[in-house]
């Protein structure tokens, strides 16, 4: 007869009984508990054992001697055939098993090591790793800058009694909750440290701008306490790495870009702030020409899927150490909508909805819609046939049709000879036309029937 049952995360079939199993015990320990069946077959029929009724008294025994946990162990009878049950809760405390820990991933026993390990025994301890204390850390490694930083912002949400604003570095390091006993915590290293990269590696955020997946063509490494990084990576992103469409409302010049600003400050102040650290790996964005990609290190919190991010959720903060001083100087509006602001920005924004998925991290993905950036129906009729240059200037001369080639040159950041070629080349294709003199004529923008195919 088959066992009505399937081998899962808490569910182990075994022929045969032996003592090495009792690491599967172990890993049900360590994880939310189990049942390990013996005389079951990898496919649950039941072949039944020879000698349940000794391993009955023998398995609770050895499991107390070895892990010093105490397991169900029940006799089934299937027809004539004896198999064993073997029932393990989820303990509070980590299981070794001879040294080593282990846990149940999906229907597989896996021994825990490095991070992974680190961040079990912090996680049975009830610690997350930005609460752990750090030796050979202490206030003079703390920069008054960036507490200067902390203050400047957190006085202006008035999250934080005014007052306290006002007490030593110290003191205020303390009422942060960055303190347990003589020790600073890891998240005070990387909020107010001199140096973070010094005690956290890859503590930074890495920026590429792409022309394929193979071909970079320019990066930028951001360093330093992380208010820093957030604020350098807003700069630098929408400075260097995004080019924005300039049109102009009257005499008004109005940039506009691919991506949300507030909705990339989002996704980004997340990725900072539930960041694995312990991972070693930077957050990492990579720019092209038609999207935006973001990734950070870190693990779904348990029971969660992507399905979960994009429905309304408990904030579970990968580093509530970190969170909290973020909430205080405004970077954090509200804890646990996230993902649902991103979305709502983007949308507003463009219509477009941005992309999540989870391979070894989040993945964040903005992808831009050129065609409504332009003026007046531009792009729909100018479609891929034009590079983002020369949409830009078409742009600028249909807002401001008596703009000289020197503005243009000097808004699109480019020679006037490169203009002048570029004006050349759209007038050989019928989108453009001077009409009148050099001084005292206007351009004629083709967006309807002077285009060509």
């Amino acid at each position: 007869m088959k066992i009505q049952l399937n081998e899962s995360q808490n569910i182990e079939f075994k022929q045969i009984w032996r003592d090495e199993y009792i690491k599967w015990i172990s890993a049900f320990g360590n994880s939310d508990g189990g049942k390990l069946y013996i005389g079951v077959d990898d496919d649950g029929e039941i072949v039944g054992i020879d000698n349940a009724k000794k391993l009955l008294e023998d398995i609770p025994n050895k499991v107390r001697d070895i892990l010093g946990i105490m397991v169900d162990v029940n006799l089934k009878l299937d027809e004539d055939k004896e198999y064993l049950e073997i029932i393990t809760d989820k303990y509070p405390y980590p299981i070794s098993y001879k040294g080593s820990y282990y846990y149940r991933s999906g229907s597989s026993t896996q021994e825990l090591k490095g991070a992974a390990l680190d961040k079990f025994l912090l996680s049975r301890q009830g610690k997350k790793w930005d609460g752990v204390p750090v030796p050979y850390f202490g206030f003079d490694d703390l920069d008054p800058f960036a507490f200067k930083l902390f203050r400047e912002k957190a006085a202006k949400k008035k999250r934080i009694d005014g007052e306290l604003l006002k007490e030593s570095d110290e003191v205020l390091t303390d009422k942060l909750h960055l303190k347990e006993g003589a020790y600073l915590k890891r998240a005070a290293t990387l909020l107010f440290a001199k140096e973070p990269q010094k005690y956290v590696t890859g503590s930074s955020i890495k920026i590429g701008y792409f022309k394929s997946d193979s071909d970079l063509v320019y990066q930028d490494v951001i360093e330093g306490n992380l208010f820093e990084q957030v604020d350098k990576t807003m700069e630098l992103i929408f400075t260097k790495y995004l080019k924005a469409l300039i049109t102009y409302e009257g005499v008004q010049r109005v940039e506009s870009f691919p991506v949300s600003e507030l909705a990339f400050r989002e996704a980004l102040i997340n990725a900072v702030v539930h960041k694995d650290y312990a991972s070693q790996h930077t957050i990492q964005i990579s720019v092209y020409d038609d999207k935006l990609l973001m990734w950070n290190a870190g693990d779904l919190p348990s029971h969660w899927t992507i399905d979960t991010l994009m429905q309304k959720h408990n904030s579970e903060p990968h580093n509530p150490a970190i969170a909290y001083p973020f909430f205080l100087a405004g970077y954090i509006e509200s804890w646990g909508r996230g993902i649902e602001k991103i979305v709502e920005e983007s949308q507003k924004f463009n219509g477009i909805t941005p992309q999540f998925r989870w391979l070894n991290g989040l993945w964040v993905e903005f992808y831009f819609n050129q065609e409504k950036s332009l003026p007046n129906g531009l792009g729909e009729k100018l479609g891929n046939r034009l590079g983002d240059t020369q949409q830009n200037l078409l742009a600028l001369m249909q807002n401001n049709p008596k703009i000289s080639i020197t503005a243009l040159a000097s808004e699109l950041g480019i020679s006037t000879t490169a203009i002048e070629k570029h004006i050349k080349t759209l007038k050989k294709q019928s989108y453009l036309k001077r009409v009148g003199s050099a001084k005292g004529g206007y351009w004629d923008v083709k967006t309807d029937e002077g285009l060509k195919e």
